[in-house]
């Protein structure tokens, strides 16, 4: 693809930041001190999760070709997408929305594909949706790729008995109604099926509703939701949209004690409206600052939302459950409004890692977050054009970061210059670390300056510094991003420039980069 002039322009000023002199970086910009002798929570592997909804070409074409496909498949579903989101340990999918999921009736996507019955996906495109890929279809996924079913129900349009009956259906082993039409649709044994949320965005797509309606929807759903053949199912109740504190004070009010789980959406928007995001690709320095001061809200919110939380729930038996989030641009030019697709630049990269560390910071609170959405719809892992895949930037910060997954938070003190621009700041520097059961501590670092590289001066204290070794991913800018053409325009290298002096680690940050190292 021949780069259009805006790009290369864009290109051009934002590849300053690769020959920032040598003699810049010899003085420590920003300094470090990680308390090893001090332990945080624990990272629930969950934080890494992930949201596949029929939307766009999402599922159909990126998950699901069919078996009849010239496209190598394993029961319909696409080989290389499997073997790409293997690498990246994938611990909890959620399906089949999003909006989509509260106009789903699971019973159209069970038996015979060619007696399934097709609908109109109304929210997203108006296009006609066979229904293909259904209950049994996505299980196979899951257990293709490793992860953990997270399925949510349709309140909106659903009923009690529709719900209860899709639960039995999947987990039941009884002699009874709804476990023998599984079994005649082919699968004997029941699926475990650890986590369910009771509707979707109840406030908006969902059914605009108000909360104290919505508690009481949840409370007579809930009940119904039964544990079946020794699966024990988390409840998720759906939770606020951004900054409606009331709606999570309602809802622990009044559900609380019949939940594990409450959720928050939060999207990042380039421009703040709505109705004009920005462009994936297309940006300058402002847009670009202005963005990642957005997407730095989420820390904001999720101390606010944890506050009421812990006021109703100070033991924190009930998880905050971010189901949705990312960043959500225009989509690309010439593509159907309706599908979401976006490009996913080296700006998408730094998004996800700052939201990581957020992630990591409230772990005592946030039990599971699954970005939206994992292939072809807004910031996602994989593209695919017929037969072709390539990875995103995103989906490299992803795979860095899985070491992260399951490790104890290490308490940081962090001192950093900020990053101003048209009288905003941010941080300049971004850091997290955890450690693993058998010691080995990963600490990754974000540098959001677009031209500037800078110096960590990391006191390490009482980890043990025999080997240092680590990975960057950075480019020549921040809207750099892979195509077809070039699908390893952005990916991670070998990152050497980490020096250990007696119990100081010194890091010489790129700008625009993500730093992950490995302390041995």
């Amino acid at each position: 693809m021949r780069p259009q002039p805006t790009s290369l322009l864009l290109s051009l000023f934002f590849g300053i930041g690769l020959f920032v002199s040598a003699a810049m970086a010899e003085d420590p910009g920003a300094t470090l001190t990680l308390r090893a002798d001090a332990t945080g929570p624990q990272v629930n592997p969950n934080v890494y999760g992930h949201f596949a909804e029929h939307l766009g070409r999402c599922i159909y074409e990126g998950i699901w070709v069919g078996e009849d496909s010239s496209i190598p498949n394993t029961r319909g579903i696409r080989q290389d997408v499997v073997a790409a989101l293997r690498e990246l340990e994938i611990p909890v999918l959620r399906w089949p929305g999003g909006c989509f999921a509260d106009e789903y009736h699971w019973k159209d996507g069970i038996g015979p594909r060619e007696n399934r019955p097709k609908l109109i996906n109304t929210h997203w495109g108006g296009v006609v949706e066979n229904n293909h890929f259904g209950t049994h279809e996505f299980l196979d996924l899951c257990e293709q790729i490793g992860a953990e079913p997270y399925i949510c129900g349709n309140v909106g349009s659903g009923s009690v008995q529709e719900m209860m009956n899709w639960v039995e259906y999947m987990t039941s082993d009884a002699d009874s109604p709804m476990a023998n039409l599984r079994r005649a649709n082919g699968r004997d044994k029941p699926w475990k099926v650890p986590y369910f949320g009771v509707g979707n965005e109840s406030w908006g797509c969902g059914g605009n509703m108000r909360p104290e309606f919505y508690a009481d929807l949840y409370r007579r759903y809930n009940t119904f939701v039964k544990n079946y053949s020794g699966n024990r199912i988390y409840r998720i109740a759906c939770g606020s949209n951004g900054s409606d504190f009331n709606w999570t004070e309602v809802l622990m009010d009044r559900a609380g004690r019949r939940m594990n789980g409450l959720s928050l959406h939060y999207y990042t928007l380039p421009t703040g409206d709505w109705g004009r995001k920005g462009s994936a690709t297309e940006f300058d320095e402002a847009q670009y600052h202005a963005t990642l001061f957005q997407t730095l809200r989420m820390d904001e919110l999720i101390a606010k939302h944890g506050e009421i939380m812990d006021r109703h729930d100070p033991q924190k038996r009930v998880g905050m459950i971010i189901d949705e989030w990312g960043i959500w641009t225009d989509v690309e030019p010439g593509t159907n409004p309706g599908f979401l697709y976006q490009q996913n630049s080296l700006r998408d990269a730094i998004i996800a890692g700052l939201n990581f560390h957020i992630f990591h910071r409230h772990a005592d609170r946030v039990a599971m977050t699954n970005i939206a959405q994992t292939i072809n719809v807004l910031q996602a892992m994989i593209l695919t054009d017929k037969q072709a895949m390539l990875r995103t930037p995103t989906f490299h910060v992803f795979e860095m970061f899985k070491v992260h997954q399951g490790g104890t938070v290490l308490p940081i003190e962090l001192k950093t210059p900020k990053y101003t621009l048209d009288g905003k700041s941010i941080p300049t520097v971004s850091a997290s670390a955890t450690r693993r059961d058998d010691g080995v501590v990963s600490l990754s670092l974000v540098n959001t300056h677009p031209t500037e590289s800078i110096r960590v001066a990391c006191a390490v204290g009482e980890v043990p510094l025999k080997s240092v070794s680590g990975r960057v991913l950075t480019a020549p800018a921040v809207n750099s991003h892979n195509t077809f053409d070039h699908p390893e325009t952005v990916k991670p290298t070998e990152f050497t420039a980490a020096l250990v002096e007696g119990d100081t680690l010194n890091v010489d940050l790129p700008s625009k980069s993500v730093v992950v190292l490995t302390l041995q």
